[in-house]
């Protein structure tokens, strides 16, 4: 594992650095000098405001619609503790160990702007929780996304003052447990500590940024899985001149054009039909370079939001020590993630489509003049891929239903004070289900195209093509009489979702373009 610090300021995160800490790397994180001078300094101002008695919001306030009464001093401090206990509310499945690392590691940065009003203590605490992977339960549901993930942050948050549950060392254990084990003692929050760590948009942001991570390897795949179909169904290369792409200009089509031509190079099957007759390739093949490449324009834009907002102070109200004024105002509403979001689960919802057509090209024998569902044994007998191109159409109808944009609803919250919501984490929570659902169709096309390709022998498929095959060929057998197919596909999967079949691929012909020069992980 890498273990490169990795140096927090409040304004430098980069997703690359993000997704090292998700898959473990919390280890690495430091804190820079600058951004503990500054918390320190608008913790001051915090403690100077509280002496004066100032009214100032979730400080000498109440939250949401009781923001109009005003607490005593003597119990500012149970205030923000109870404000943890009481929006503590999720329910569902407990969020991933990377989505809670991601979770933690974005809070903090977020923090470390010193506009937030946090003790350097807290500060500690976080990154105390990070570095030994202390993990704290955080369940999926139960955010709108304004005034921030309020539900999942406080679930976090709750460790913090020794509350909630953890897991650590792969156990279970309660938060008191959890900060025992790790060395920490329970912080007693203090003066507007328990707003500032539950205000923001930090758990979208995290579910975001593992789904994105995963779509721009999908993006990657569909051009290796392109390539492999194109080869099996001996289609042609046209599509994917240059000079076609120039002519309209889109990076992303310039970049899939590229790809699938570096993936054909030196292929024996292309120039062995060359004069066949056939004039057009169906738009699933001749076309992926358009479609293909929008999505990668889609996950782009993605990309440029989420790096923004890793970088952001989503916290309210906002502190400025500069000249002493606290304001009140609304960086914690989601909808600058969410319709960029909703975006890109259509986008990855298109990527599952077009590559269920050209699984469907794969097995239909009126389409690819090979044996019926590339079945290995006698048909009838054997049913071959059928139920796979089955599978890829149930799970792309599926994709279809959860790309409905959560943006578009809002529902008032907090007697009306919370009057328009973005349900930004119901929009990240939906991609990284169509990536689930995305990986699965491109493992049934990889593998249909592969054994495809074995009825093409002895000719051999461009240079980057044969590198993916030879990797899937590692887990998955040849052409035969039946067999639990299933098995294949969840093994082509695993190999997608790991990555392996592009890091293969890359290996052999150098690095695809991936949208990696804006960022991308």
């Amino acid at each position: 594992m890498d273990l490169t610090p990795i140096i927090l300021d409040g304004t430098r995160l980069t997703l690359e650095d993000a997704l090292r800490v998700a898959n473990g790397a919390g280890g690495a994180v430091r804190v820079a000098d600058e951004a503990r001078q500054r918390v320190r300094a608008c913790r001051a101002l915090v403690d100077d405001l509280v002496r004066k008695g100032d009214t100032v919001y979730g400080v000498t306030t109440g939250f949401g619609r009781l923001k109009d009464i005003n607490i005593e001093p003597d119990d500012v401090r149970a205030l923000q503790r109870n404000l943890l206990l009481s929006h503590a509310m999720g329910v569902g499945p407990d969020a991933s160990a990377g989505v809670v690392r991601l979770l933690i590691l974005y809070r903090l940065n977020t923090l470390l702007q010193g506009r937030s009003g946090v003790r350097e203590e807290t500060i500690d605490q976080l990154l105390g929780l990070l570095t030994r992977d202390a993990l704290p339960v955080v369940p999926e549901q139960g955010s709108v996304g304004a005034s921030g993930d309020l539900a999942p942050l406080s679930h976090l948050a709750l460790v913090l003052i020794g509350e909630g549950e953890a897991d650590v060392d792969g156990e279970r254990v309660s938060g008191a447990e959890a900060l025992k084990r790790s060395g920490l003692l329970p912080l007693e929050l203090q003066a507007k500590e328990g707003l500032a760590l539950i205000n923001g948009t930090q758990f979208t942001a995290a579910v975001a940024t593992v789904a994105l991570g995963q779509a721009w390897t999908l993006a990657a795949t569909a051009d290796i899985s392109c390539a492999l179909t194109i080869e099996a169904l001996m289609g042609s290369d046209a599509p994917f001149d240059e000079r076609v792409g120039q002519l309209r200009a889109h990076p992303g089509h310039l970049e899939v054009a590229t790809n699938v031509r570096r993936l054909l190079k030196g292929s024996d099957i292309l120039p062995s039909h060359e004069g066949c007759g056939r004039v057009q390739d169906p738009y699933s093949l001749r076309c992926a370079a358009q479609v293909q490449g929008a999505v990668r324009d889609a996950l782009r834009h993605l990309t440029g939001v989420l790096t923004r907002e890793i970088n952001a102070v989503t916290d309210n109200p906002l502190l400025f020590v500069e000249d002493g004024r606290v304001i009140s105002a609304g960086n914690f509403h989601g909808e600058p993630l969410a319709l960029p979001l909703d975006y890109c689960t259509i986008a990855v919802s298109e990527l599952a489509s077009i590559s269920e057509r050209r699984t469907e090209n794969l097995v239909n024998p009126d389409l690819s003049h090979l044996p019926p569902f590339l079945a290995g044994g006698a048909p009838g007998v054997n049913s071959g891929l059928m139920i796979a191109q089955v599978l890829a159409a149930a799970l792309v109808s599926e994709n279809k239903v959860l790309s409905h944009p959560a943006s578009v609803d809002s529902i008032p919250t907090s007697a009306n004070q919370e009057d328009h919501v973005s349900m930004s984490p119901i929009a990240a929570r939906q991609l990284d289900a169509v990536t689930v659902n995305a990986t699965n169709v491109l493992a049934v096309e990889l593998l249909c195209g592969f054994l495809g390709l074995h009825w093409r022998r002895p000719l051999r498929a461009g240079e980057g093509v044969e590198a993916a095959v030879d990797v899937i060929a590692e887990f998955v057998g040849p052409p035969g009489e039946d067999r639990a197919f299933g098995k294949d596909v969840r093994a082509v999967a695993r190999l997608i979702g790991s990555g392996r079949i592009v890091r293969a691929v890359e290996a052999s012909i150098g690095p695809m373009a991936r949208g990696r020069e804006d960022g991308a992980p």
